[in-house]
């Protein structure tokens, strides 16, 4: 009996495997990117890129587990989650109230050591922050929210 479960659990896991849920790539930012928006140093610009772009933008790279079923579906629901919340590829698009509303939250969170995740840090070592690169991110958000108009 034990056999045939697990049989049927490796039989399941293989077939899984050709079922891929679609990727988060784009060929290019768009208009409402927050770097076609707004001023984004390249200090700013390389933080964002290594430790938030991935989940908040709508490009994602991804790793090479990312082909191995269920963890696509696990990464692709994480990136749906971390989008829904702020997606800086679609920033521009956004109200100046919500945009000033996300770029304090940026802060609030990144200050408070909530972003980058924990899990997402064990994989990606080079997305742990700095404290420097927690200041200079922090007061690059904090700056641009006082200078959005109407917020």
């Amino acid at each position: 009996m034990l056999k045939k479960i697990l049989l049927t659990l490796f039989i399941a896991l293989i077939i899984i495997q050709f079922f891929h849920p679609k990727k988060n790539v784009s060929a290019a930012p768009g208009p409402n990117h927050i770097e076609a928006t707004h001023a984004v140093p390249p200090a700013v610009k390389g933080i964002l890129e290594k430790a938030c772009y991935d989940c908040h933008s709508d490009n994602t790279r991804y790793p090479w587990y990312n082909n191995v079923q269920p963890v696509a579906w696990w990464l692709a629901h994480h990136v749906d989650e971390g989008k829904n919340e702020l997606n800086f590829s679609q920033f521009g698009s956004y109200a100046a109230k919500r945009q000033a509303h996300k770029l304090e939250e940026v802060s609030e969170m990144v200050k408070e050591h909530h972003m980058p995740l924990e899990s997402y840090e064990w994989l990606h070592s080079d997305a742990k922050l700095t404290p420097e690169e927690v200041k200079t991110l922090t007061d690059w958000a904090d700056a641009l929210r006082a200078t959005i108009p109407g917020a």
